[in-house]
């Protein structure tokens, strides 16, 4: 066996290995999603909110990724806070990979910036925000009007007037770009 083929093999062995450590948390709606990351967050958990892969996609378009040696403590949080998952499950293999929500594209002078269905672009030079796009919930040309032509830097959190999926994944899209 090469040194590539050998390299490449353990590094896959290494990235089963890691997931077999994580879980899903599947819920109902996105107002549930976005209540338990908040939660879990406050909580001092590492999570990650993800894309669901095809098999355990239920209720919503969105599940919590977390350490599954955490499970006991996480839905005990949440029980805390009146909020049970649909279902917890743990990640036994490569195929229930959690989708990626974020889609990075230079442009040169521009940067946009898809998280899940929603697109924020900004000039890279100024860091004003010059498109925000997608969607299809009726908050979006709100947000639009609300963020394009301001800094990113002063423009206001998405989460903070937004109300739908949209305004969640243009929150996301927002704070990618900021780091």
């Amino acid at each position: 066996m090469s040194l590539l083929g050998f390299l490449k093999k353990n590094r896959q062995e290494l990235e089963q290995r890691e997931d077999m450590g994580r879980g899903f948390l599947v819920f109902e709606n996105t107002s549930e999603v976005i209540q338990a990351e908040r939660i879990l967050k406050t909580g001092g958990f590492s999570i990650r909110v993800m894309g669901p892969p095809p098999e355990i996609r239920k209720g919503c378009d969105l599940v919590i990724e977390f350490p599954l040696i955490e499970e006991l403590d996480v839905l005990r949080h949440l029980e805390q806070d009146g909020l049970k998952p649909l279902e917890m499950v743990p990640v036994t293999g490569p195929l229930l990979k959690p989708i990626n929500l974020f889609y990075r594209k230079d442009y040169g002078r521009y940067l946009m910036i898809r998280a899940a269905n929603m697109k924020l672009t900004i000039d890279k030079e100024t860091a004003i925000i010059v498109n925000v796009s997608g969607g299809g919930c009726p908050d979006v040309p709100y947000l639009a009007w609300q963020l394009i032509g301001k800094s990113l830097y002063e423009a206001p959190a998405p989460k903070e007037i937004g109300h739908t999926l949209c305004g969640y994944a243009l929150q996301l899209a927002y704070e990618e770009m900021r780091k």
